[in-house]
């Protein structure tokens, strides 16, 4: 039986230009024959469908930080969502902050259609953000009051560590097991990203689904990632390995550290030297 092989995407498969390498292309298409090969991120699913062109797919993708498990064939095999209201109590909090999310929700569940919704006020990470990476994005919904959505997927914010965290410590003691609180450190905008979830969102559970989905076992299952919402993943899989770049944290739980990190190939150069061909 193939073995399973799971990726995150960024900081660790794809390089810092946010790009799948040639090299990491050929060897995954290589060695998709001989083993499962798929991802686990935080992006959304028509985001991922453009990093993954050409590759071959045979196992479920793990989406949204774990919101969403969905078949090679592009159909939901689990989905994870906050409702309307808890989403507008989220917001009516964060406002006090002086801060406002990204709503991202799920319009479709046939077409996997997604909107980013859009504050009318932005900090200037947020700015950045859409303006170097979203700003032709036909998903994006220019909101005059941010409000939750019906499928929300998640709640993102971006800022400052002192504004995020109290704000990240203020919504868990309010909101409690009703919701999942993530707070960490995002390289390429220098900025911390707080971002909220339906409780059973993460790529542990998500992972779970996809075994379940494939009946294998999870000593079967090999993780790579670099970052604080791999940890849970490393936990359930049977080997779970970091990139030389990875957080420090993400190190201590992994049973292998790479030596050479996302912009050198580390994942493909892995699987390459490990999987027989």
């Amino acid at each position: 039986m193939p073995k399973l092989y799971i990726t995150d995407l960024d900081h660790t498969f794809l390089h810092s230009t946010q790009k799948v390498s040639t090299f990491s292309k050929k060897i995954w298409n290589e060695k998709s024959h001989h083993a499962l090969l798929s991802i686990a991120t935080a992006r959304s699913f028509s985001k991922t469908n453009e990093f993954l062109k050409g590759l071959n797919l045979k196992a479920p993708l793990i989406l949204m930080d774990g919101a969403m498990v969905v078949s090679p064939e592009q159909k939901l095999i689990d989905l994870k969502t906050l409702n309307k209201e808890i989403g507008d109590a989220i917001i009516s909090e964060s406002i006090k902050f002086g801060i406002y999310p990204y709503v991202i929700s799920l319009n479709n569940h046939k077409t996997l259609d997604e909107t980013f919704s859009i504050p009318p006020i932005l900090n200037s990470y947020q700015e950045f953000l859409i303006r170097e990476n979203y700003a032709s994005d036909k998903r994006l919904s220019y909101k005059k009051r941010i409000e939750g959505a019906k499928d929300t997927l998640k709640l993102v914010y971006m800022g400052e560590e002192k504004i995020l965290r109290p704000l990240a410590q203020h919504l868990s003691s309010m909101f409690g097991d009703t919701i999942e609180v993530k707070l960490a450190p995002e390289n390429y905008m220098k900025c911390y990203f707080l971002t909220i979830l339906h409780p059973l969102s993460d790529k542990a559970h998500a992972l779970t689904k996809v075994l379940e989905y494939l009946n294998k076992d999870s000593l079967d299952t090999t993780v790579f990632g670099d970052g604080l919402n791999d940890i849970g993943m490393f936990k359930l899989a049977g080997t779970a390995i970091a990139v030389s770049n990875a957080l420090d944290a993400v190190k201590n739980e992994a049973d292998i550290v790479l030596s050479k990190s996302n912009d050198e190939d580390a994942v493909a150069n892995y699987l390459h030297e490990t999987i027989n061909s």
